[in-house]
């Protein structure tokens, strides 16, 4: 199958299919596809046969873009070699557009495009052909792969993306200076034709600017373009394709270019000669003026720096340059003063601190001014002679003594007289005075140096025309010392003296001092007191070195004989005249351990000062101890839970016990001892409280009673004892906080009978009868012989008379 184009759109076209169909023979190989063709025979066999082999193929088309024809626009046809033109091949088409842009006659096998194409889009089409057999659908041949290329044409003009542009060049540039270089881009195809080759060319900016054709590099064109003159530039440039030709496309673009400074213009003064008016009373430091260079240039090549020149201006003048403004700031060194100097001439230098050598030819870059500086006059205030006064006085001065005197004057030239006076915020005690007039400072009373050694005043002068005007000086006066205080010996600290001290050894060294000033030094010399008898004790040594030392004399010292020592020592000073002073000092004895450490010198200080030995503080300390241990167990007891009045069967007491208690109960029972109804006398001498168990009491009065039978109760008016009984109980404090029913009974003298108790029986001795007991059974016949015995003890008794009780209680 053979790929053929058997016309072309135009001649160029025509010459052009020419070329490649030559090409196409010289330089394509054929294609070597073996193909089987199958023939039945009459006889019904196949007869196999191969097809001839190809001499060449045709595997590239061509189609122009952008056609805009009423018909499609023919690219080629395919041809197979099986086609006899019979019409039983079929020839089908795939791959890129086909079918939709690409379309082909299945009989003839031309291809036609239906579509304008743009080659700036897709610029080639991948399709494959192969031919079949029609009846049977059968390949003829194997696919064929081609390529329809889209003929580029001149549809698209240059463009520059990048644009517009901005750009700088140095001003005073050389003639053919890089500025900048643009680039267009041209979609169309760079490898065919002329579509794509473009020229630059300049539609704006000349003669000052000019283009590479090429490159599109712009560069100047004048020589000597001035900033000043002209900042900003407009140029246009122009890319056409087609090599510039007529009918080509262009675009183009915009570049701003801007002419950079560069200091090419020195500074210069407007004018030469400048006037100023300064009055005399300007501040010094303080700006008073300012002059101004003009410079055309920008930035730093318009920074100025300004100088005054002449010496006349530059001692009391300065000048420095504003950043911003670019001015030239003229202050004030010196003071002025209209009297001395009434103007002042300034030459004034500006130049550029930048300089570019380039431009050395055009001369120096500076210029210079003259500023004419007047001086006006001002009243101003007086003026002292000095700025501080140091004056000197010395202590203890009559009142009135003069100490220095000030002086001021009126600056102007009218001289106003001038008074004086002291500032009245300082110096509130008024040591010091001054004279209006003369100016001259006096004491107004003594003054004394220890207390204060410098004065700081100040004075003030006014004029008498014009007292608002007021001037300052500060003055300093120094008391100076006079030998005025005698010295008295330093003893800060009280001095101890051991009782191990030996004759000749040194007890202390003591100093003095003196309040006084002495430029060359405090010189002191120590002695014992002359009119005094010697001292068997101390003696004292000068060494002559503004020191003394205290020497013992003797041996052994002993605290509890005497403790403290005073000892008067004279010092005089080294003033003129010589002063002395003298001055106690105690000593205390102390007891020292070796190598003189002292032990304890309060504690024992305090047992000297009162007069006790060591054995009686012991004493002392032993007494009260022993009275804070009673206090203890006193309150102790006092503290512990009371015990019951009712006493257990062992007690040797006969008891009235009541039961009819309308208090506590039981726990709070009362009981009497009946000894105190026979012998109200003897119950007055034993009061106590009856919450506490009387068990010393209970055997004496029980003992008592069995040594005195014969006590005779009949005297006793027993019924006034209870009443104050009663009256006791009462008032009594102590009882328990509670109400306690207390029974007092008397039972008269007795039974006829008589008791069997044994607190009135006879002594050991007697000699009653007890045989009546016997009838009462055979536990009182025990008792009778008992009771006979003579040997019977208390013990025994006392068991009896329990018995006894326990009887009388059941009847």
């Amino acid at each position: 199958m053979r790929i053929s184009t058997t016309s072309c759109l135009c001649p160029f076209l025509v010459c052009l299919c020419f070329i490649q169909r030559c090409s196409s023979v010289s330089h394509h190989t054929p294609a070597k596809v073996p193909t089987k063709n199958q023939t039945k025979l009459a006889n019904g066999e196949t007869e196999v046969h191969h097809r001839p082999k190809r001499g060449w193929i045709w595997n590239q088309f061509f189609v122009l873009e952008e056609h805009t024809g009423p018909d499609p626009q023919y690219v080629g046809k395919l041809h197979s070699n099986s086609d006899k033109g019979d019409g039983s091949v079929r020839y089908i088409l795939d791959g890129e557009g086909a079918g939709s842009i690409f379309i082909i006659d299945e009989v003839t096998g031309d291809i036609h495009a239906t579509k304008s194409l743009d080659r700036e889009k897709k610029s080639h089409y991948v399709l494959h052909a192969q031919a079949l057999d029609r009846y049977t659908e059968e390949a003829l041949e194997p696919k064929s792969e081609f390529i329809i290329k889209v003929q580029d044409i001149n549809d698209n003009a240059p463009k520059f993306p990048d644009g517009p542009f901005v750009a700088t060049v140095p001003e005073m540039s050389e003639v053919g200076t890089s500025v900048l270089q643009v680039t267009a881009s041209d979609a169309d195809d760079p490898t065919y034709g002329n579509s794509a080759r473009i020229v630059y060319s300049i539609l704006q900016g000349q003669p000052y600017f000019s283009v590479d054709p090429k490159t599109g590099i712009i560069r100047t064109a004048l020589a000597d373009m001035d900033r000043e003159a002209r900042e900003h530039y407009t140029v246009v440039i122009q890319a056409k394709d087609m090599a510039g030709q007529v009918g080509g496309l262009s675009g183009s673009t915009t570049i701003n270019i801007t002419l950079t400074d560069i200091n090419d213009n020195p500074p210069k003064f407007p004018q030469k000669n400048y006037q100023l008016y300064v009055p005399e009373s300007a501040q010094v430091g303080k700006p008073v003026g300012k002059i101004k260079a003009n410079d055309d240039d920008l930035g730093i090549n318009a920074d100025i720096k300004y100088s005054i020149i002449n010496s006349e201006g530059a001692n009391t003048f300065s000048i420095s340059a504003d950043r911003d403004t670019k001015e030239g700031i003229i202050s004030l060194k010196k003071p002025l003063n209209y009297e001395r100097k009434k103007s002042y001439t300034l030459h004034i230098e500006g130049m550029n601190t930048h300089a570019d050598p380039r431009f050395s030819y055009l001369g120096s870059f500076k210029d210079t001014a003259t500023l004419k500086i007047t001086v006006g006059d001002v009243d101003e205030g007086p003026v002292f002679s000095i700025d501080h006064y140091i004056m000197d006085v010395y202590e203890n001065a009559p009142r009135g003594t003069e100490v220095g005197a000030v002086t001021a004057r009126d600056p102007d030239s009218r001289n106003s007289p001038v008074r004086y006076f002291l500032d009245s915020k300082e110096d509130d005690e008024r040591y010091f005075r001054i004279d209006e007039i003369t100016g001259v400072i006096r004491t107004t009373k003594p003054l004394d140096r220890e207390d204060i050694t410098w004065h700081n005043i100040t004075v003030m002068a006014s004029e008498v025309d014009n007292p608002s005007l007021l001037s300052h000086v500060p003055v300093t006066v120094q008391v100076l010392d006079v030998n005025d205080n005698p010295p008295e010996v330093a003893a800060d600290e009280e001095i101890i003296l051991c009782e191990s001290s030996r004759p000749g050894q040194v007890i202390q060294t003591v100093t003095a001092v003196d309040k006084d000033d002495f430029a060359n030094g405090q010189r002191f010399a120590f002695a014992l007191p002359s009119q005094l008898p010697v001292n068997p004790n101390f003696t004292l040594k000068d060494n002559e070195d503004s020191t003394a030392s205290i020497i013992a004399r003797r041996r052994r010292f002993n605290h509890l004989t005497q403790e403290l020592y005073e000892l008067p020592i004279v010092v005089w000073d080294g003033g003129e005249p010589s002063l002395s002073g003298t001055s106690t000092l105690t000593l205390r004895v102390c007891p020292c351990q070796r190598h003189g450490r002292i032990r304890a010198c309060q504690g024992e200080a305090f047992l000297s000062s009162a007069g006790l030995s060591t054995g009686a503080l012991i004493a002392i300390l032993l007494c009260i101890i022993i009275l804070l241990a009673i206090v203890v167990l006193f309150i102790t007891l006092r503290r512990s839970k009371k015990e019951p009045l009712i006493i257990s069967e062992e007690d040797i007491r006969e008891n009235v016990v009541t039961y009819d208690d309308e208090g506590g109960g039981e726990e709070d029972t009362e009981a009497f001892d009946i000894i105190a109804l026979r012998n109200p006398a003897a119950a007055e001498e034993l009061k106590f409280r009856r919450d506490i168990r009387p068990e010393a009491r209970q055997h004496c009065g029980l003992l008592r009673s069995r040594r005195s039978p014969s006590v005779d109760l009949d005297d006793v008016d027993v019924q006034e004892f209870i009443k104050q009984r009663q009256v006791d109980a009462d008032l009594d404090t102590s009882v328990p906080p509670y109400d306690s029913l207390q029974t007092y009974a008397y039972e008269g003298q007795g039974s006829p009978t008589g008791s069997i108790s044994p607190l009135d029986s006879p002594g050991t001795q007697s000699e009653q009868d007890y045989n009546f007991l016997d009838e009462y059974g055979p536990d009182f016949q025990r008792l009778a012989e008992l009771y006979g015995r003579a040997d019977s003890d208390v013990s025994t008794v006392y068991s009896l008379w329990r018995q006894n009780s326990l009887f009388t209680k059941m009847r």
